[in-house]
């Protein structure tokens, strides 16, 4: 990266990616002392793991009008401040009912970055490098994940108030993200459609790529002119509707794989095949760490191969990966079926898991990127929320053959979705890169 400026404003947005994930996967290794210790039945069990879920949906139901208003940066450290209160609350909750608000807090903080952190990233990024710098957002997701599981295995031992220490430990990295924060400049495209502040838009755009700042800043100014003599755009309009349907698609094919279910539950899957409770945790670290191995090599190579050519690539290798592990459980032969779980999620982060909040970011024009990020990351966490509520319900009475062989078969509809929908976006401005997908 040539630039090291947008490298380090790129690196700061992403640490919400990071808190993102360590509060998603955080969970696993608290939720069974959470069940005793409140004596949950297992539909207060599956709201108490989702409920962190159905605030993500909200906040990304809501997130882009904050993100639209207040702008990209401001929203930015209001959700460094939810994952703040989030943790402290939910490591000190005295009962259930106070524990799943704080929860719900951070979910909404997990929402609302999944709206404005890609979409500030893939702001500021050049063209050139868009994928690889809105994949930090993802690296750093699934960096927090693999951190989530290391801690949750170095403090399942330190006695009964453990899940207090594995949910509590968050509050550092978001007090630092939050104070990162006010140091990153605003979005130029902000700036210039909300307020109308073409110097200093044009200012961060040449410290982003000065070679190309007069053009860039030319094509922005023309895509707002172009919206101005318009009505108010909305998003579900006639002209939206191929990025709609695009952005939709794609997220609820990235829940339908099945992933969340398994960073959610992978203790528990793992005990499933008979692995007892320390291995189980140890194979979880495992998952996330190459869940981190793997999203680190499609960053590196989603700018030269393109979008398209990872999510091939992944779908054909889930698609196998989660019918072996579906085989498994019919024949109730476990032997391979940790490795299977861990090939499944190479395949997953190198596909799917890189892709998503680039692909989303890059979709819409600027005047509907909000609302349609917005919608992309709802759809997303919408069905994480079904997944994650429905899977210990749907495992104990279908049973896991049933289970994973459903996320295999709807990998099979993602693969013929990449192959005759999906368009490639790399390498192409925002501003002509939404042209492309509405005449696609």
């Amino acid at each position: 990266m040539k630039n090291s400026k947008v490298l380090v404003w790129s690196i700061v947005v992403a640490l919400g990616g990071f808190l993102f994930g360590f509060d998603t996967a955080v969970i696993s290794g608290a939720e069974k002392a959470i069940q005793h210790l409140w004596d949950l039945s297992a539909v207060e069990h599956g709201f108490t793991v989702s409920i962190a879920l159905i605030g993500t949906v909200l906040g990304a139901m809501l997130g882009g009008i904050p993100t639209d208003r207040l702008g990209r940066k401001t929203t930015l450290f209001w959700i460094a401040v939810l994952y703040l209160v989030s943790s402290l609350g939910s490591a000190l909750a005295t009962d259930w009912y106070v524990f799943i608000f704080f929860r719900f807090l951070g979910g909404l903080g997990v929402g609302a970055s999944s709206v404005a952190a890609p979409m500030y990233i893939s702001e500021i990024s050049p063209a050139r490098s868009r994928g690889k710098m809105v994949g930090l957002f993802q690296f750093n997701v699934v960096f927090g994940i693999l951190i989530a599981y290391f801690s949750n295995y170095f403090m399942q031992d330190l006695g009964e108030n453990a899940w207090r220490w594995m949910l509590g430990v968050q509050a550092l990295p978001s007090l630092i993200f939050l104070l990162a924060i006010l140091y990153v400049p605003e979005s130029p495209r902000w700036l210039i459609m909300k307020k109308g502040a073409v110097q200093q838009a044009k200012e961060i755009l040449d410290i982003i790529d000065a070679g190309s700042s007069e053009e860039t800043l030319f094509a922005i100014l023309q895509a707002n002119e172009e919206t101005k003599d318009k009505p108010t755009a909305r998003l579900f309009s006639a002209q939206y509707k191929t990025p709609v349907m695009l952005a939709v698609l794609f997220a609820v094919f990235n829940q339908v794989s099945g992933i969340n279910a398994i960073i959610y539950y992978s203790p528990r899957i793992f005990e499933m095949t008979g692995l007892g409770a320390k291995a189980a945790f140890l194979s979880s670290a495992g998952i996330g760490f190459v869940n981190f191995a793997f999203t680190l090599l499609a960053i590196n190579f989603i700018d030269r191969f393109g979008r398209r050519t990872l999510m091939a690539i992944g779908s054909v290798g889930v698609i196998i990966t989660l019918g072996l592990v579906a085989r498994a459980f019919f024949i109730q032969d476990f032997t391979g079926v940790p490795v299977f779980l861990f090939v499944y999620i190479a395949f997953f982060a190198f596909s799917q898991g890189a892709v998503i909040w680039v692909f989303i970011s890059e979709i819409f024009p600027n005047e509907v990127r909000a609302s349609g990020q917005a919608l992309g990351s709802f759809t997303h966490w919408f069905m994480a929320a079904v997944i994650a509520f429905s899977f210990p319900i749907i495992a104990e009475y279908l049973g896991g053959g049933i289970t994973f062989s459903f996320f295999a078969i709807m990998m099979v509809l993602q693969l013929i979705f990449v192959w005759r929908i999906m368009p490639e976006t790399k390498g192409t401005s925002l501003e002509h890169t939404d042209k492309t997908i509405i005449l696609h």
